[in-house]
């Protein structure tokens, strides 16, 4: 399945993430939040503890704030979804009317999201340099959206190629920053257009700031796909909750989103219905500075420029200078050619 991209609207992925703490009840309350904010898709993360991990992997920095001492091992146990819960998921979603995707994070788990005929596969940037994952994955000949954190063109290079070399080529890359939460100056999002320009492919932008500005500026630059952590409440018990908006403001960043979209327009300079209202009352007219009498040769120094815009414009005055006024003529009555020779 490839994404329907409507002109001027970007795909708006809602990460739900791990942020269902392993239970099923939260995840779907998650559906129903992404679902209130009127997000193009909601998105899991899928995977097997065995196949990601070591027994001994530490924690990220972030991981060990959150979730205190301990292994990824011991983390991520807690945190899976089985086979009946996406089974269950998917269902929900597509009840509530919005599409269900997940990550892989490994080969098992991209043969379960095959069993529920998953539209498309979201690759994360851990595993940009997953060459077999992502061979395997590309002969699904499914859209294939490819965060880049932590990856320099070269290694993007490599990915790409990779998925090429299968026959696939249809890929969106998403520029992102492996941070939790990155900070504003490290987003360095002309790279997003860097991309773009260096593999002729759609881009897009995975954010983990703490706020929504950054989102609406990629909107802003071309990104086609944007997508953005949330969860139920910051404070809940999770390695990634702190970095996620809660639900009211991911509804504002999606609203805000798609009026920055709407402001885009169709890119012609001219004077819009609305605005003809406002140019009546705001642009001037060539009027009598002070009485002129008839037979008067008309000066400059006769003339004033004042609102509203009923007879002729200021541009137009040097076809009125040298003129003769060929009936009396008011102070601030309008100098119109039916009253000048």
């Amino acid at each position: 399945m490839k994404i329907s991209f409507k002109e001027n609207r970007s795909f708006i992925i809602a990460e739900a993430g791990v942020n269902h703490n392993g239970d099923i009840a939260i995840a779907k309350m998650l559906v129903d939040v992404a679902v209130d904010a009127s997000v193009d898709a909601i998105k899991f993360q899928t995977f097997k503890s065995e196949n990601l991990v070591t027994k001994s992997a530490p924690k990220a920095n972030y991981q060990l704030e959150t979730t205190g001492d301990g292994t990824q091992m011991e983390m991520l146990k807690k945190l899976e979804l089985s086979l009946e819960d996406h089974i269950e998921l998917k269902k929900y979603c597509e009840q509530k009317n919005i599409l269900f995707l997940s990550t892989p994070f490994d080969l098992e788990s991209v043969d379960l999201l095959e069993k529920i005929d998953i539209p498309f596969y979201k690759i994360s940037s851990g595993d940009l340099t997953n060459t077999p994952m992502l061979k395997y994955i590309a002969k699904l000949n499914k859209t294939m959206i490819v965060s880049t954190g932590m990856a320099n063109l070269s290694e993007v290079e490599q990915a790409v190629n990779a998925i090429k070399s299968c026959g696939n080529q249809d890929i969106i890359l998403l520029h992102c920053t492996s941070n939790y939460p990155t900070k504003y100056e490290e987003v360095n999002l002309n790279a997003m257009n860097t991309l773009k320009n260096a593999f002729k492919l759609p881009v897009g932008y995975s954010d983990h700031t703490v706020g929504m500005e950054v989102p609406i500026a990629a909107v802003v630059m071309g990104a086609v796909v944007i997508e953005k952590h949330f969860t139920l409440d910051k404070k809940m018990e999770g390695p990634d909750h702190k970095v996620s908006l809660e639900p009211q403001e991911l509804k504002n960043m999606v609203q805000s989103i798609r009026n920055v979209e709407v402001s885009f327009g169709n890119g012609i300079k001219e004077c819009g219905e609305d605005e003809k209202k406002s140019k009546l009352v705001s642009r001037k007219s060539i009027v009598a500075k002070r009485d002129i009498k008839l037979g008067e040769t008309i000066t400059l120094e006769m003339l004033d420029f004042k609102r509203p815009e009923k007879g002729l414009p200021p541009s137009m005055v040097e076809l009125v200078v040298g003129k003769k006024a060929i009936i009396d003529i008011c102070k601030d009555e309008l100098i119109e050619f039916n009253n000048i020779r």
